[in-house]
């Protein structure tokens, strides 16, 4: 009997991130590997908070260089996601503070730290070049984004578009992505994030989860509902932290509803308890509590138990479209973001897409007002498109499952 080949799942998994601990969990549903492998940049164990054991990849190429593998990316803003970003995420963030400190306008040296914590000679170590396994059986792409790959360098574009061109396969997750790599002449396949599938493959075990512990708790101190409300770090400015606070507050005058401050990701750059705690203080209204869970199912049982999700996580907005509730990202600009990009590309035009600060109240109530029978059909056509899409790529390169 011949030995198993590995297929390694492949993204940022190996950080705090919601979205990228999502896509593990799912592409391991959908598929049936014969051996499931899943890989970052470093080794890391999220367990913890629902995520993966993860290996570094430079150390499965060295341990299966002469062996045959599948290689899967598993999801999320892959192509443009650079060596030092990359690096710095997977720190502790007392540690990453230090080392941002460390090579601050030192571009050269960062760019060494970087490849030398993860093992590999890449600026964009997202995307697998194809010489490290040289015996891969396959390599794809699965819904992956660069909305703003355009404006990136040139070095950085021709890594990126030459290991793409090396893939058997390559799917995005929308049209301004999918764009990019047209001009470029890679052939893509426009398919929904990954995360479209929660609902349909993690029901249960979510729903159990919000008739328990924090969230049983938030749902019995706010019987009249809450909205799930999340937003980065970048956001963490005094007069921006107002501006927040103060739409929360028509928000809930306006509803009726609570609010629920949550943490999409704890990974350096992404969310800062600090700033939920500051815009809680600044809040008029008492109906607001901080959700302090970072597991992975409990974050998504908060926002499948809510009245609806405003926030600048995109994989906030997804999980809400999988559940089929009103949703709403709040982004600094409109242009060249991936909520907008994505939202452009899959929402009906009565949903609201990605606001500014100043109108969030104004956007959740639009996207409040939405009929909850279109907001089931938009689950079910996205999860039924997903499938159909994953199953077309995977088609002669990797196994299915039953899921």
């Amino acid at each position: 009997m011949s030995a198993p080949i590995p297929t390694i799942l492949f993204g940022a998994f190996d950080r705090h991130n919601f979205g990228d601990l999502l896509f593990p969990h799912i592409a391991g549903a959908l598929l049936e590997p014969e051996y499931p492998v899943f890989a970052g940049l470093v080794e890391r164990d999220l367990r913890s908070c629902s995520g993966h054991q993860v290996e570094a990849l430079a150390e499965l190429a060295v341990r299966w260089r002469d062996h045959p593998v599948n290689i899967l990316h598993a999801g999320g803003e892959l192509l443009t996601c650079d060596a030092w970003q990359a690096a710095v995420m997977t720190l502790p963030p007392e540690e990453a503070l230090d080392i941002i400190l460390r090579f601050d306008g030192r571009p050269g040296e960062a760019l060494e730290w970087a490849q030398r914590r993860t093992g590999m000679a890449s600026i964009a170590p997202y995307t697998v070049r194809r010489s490290l396994f040289p015996r891969a059986r396959a390599v794809a792409y699965n819904a992956v984004g660069g909305v703003d790959l355009d404006g990136w360098d040139q070095a950085y574009r021709d890594e990126v578009l030459a290991n793409l061109r090396a893939a058997d396969a390559v799917g995005v997750r929308d049209t301004a992505t999918q764009a990019h790599l047209h001009a470029a002449g890679i052939a893509t396949a426009l398919m929904p994030d990954p995360a479209v599938m929660v609902a349909e493959l993690f029901g249960d075990e979510i729903r159990r989860r919000s008739e328990e512990g924090e969230i049983l708790r938030m749902r019995q101190v706010f019987p009249q509902g809450y909205i799930a409300v999340q937003f980065s770090a970048d956001f963490g400015d005094d007069a921006t932290l107002f501006t927040i606070a103060g739409q929360l507050d028509a928000l809930v005058s306006a509803t009726g509803l609570a609010i629920a401050l949550f943490r999409a990701g704890a990974a350096p750059w992404h969310d800062d308890i600090v700033c939920y705690e500051r815009v809680a203080a600044r809040m008029r209204s008492p109906a607001v509590r901080l959700f302090t869970s970072l597991d992975l199912w409990d974050i998504c049982a908060l926002i499948s138990a809510s009245r609806g999700y405003l926030g600048s996580s995109l994989h906030g907005r997804i999980v809400a479209m999988a559940f089929a509730l009103p949703r709403v990202n709040v982004v600094r600009t409109k242009d060249g973001s991936k909520q907008a990009a994505f939202a452009s590309t899959w929402e009906d035009v009565f949903m609201p897409h990605a606001v500014q600060m100043e109108v969030i109240a104004q956007g959740m109530q639009q996207a409040l007002a939405v009929d909850a029978s279109s907001l089931r059909r938009k689950a079910r056509q996205l999860a039924d498109g997903y499938r159909h899409a994953f199953q077309a790529m995977c088609d002669g390169f990797f196994s299915l499952g039953k899921s």
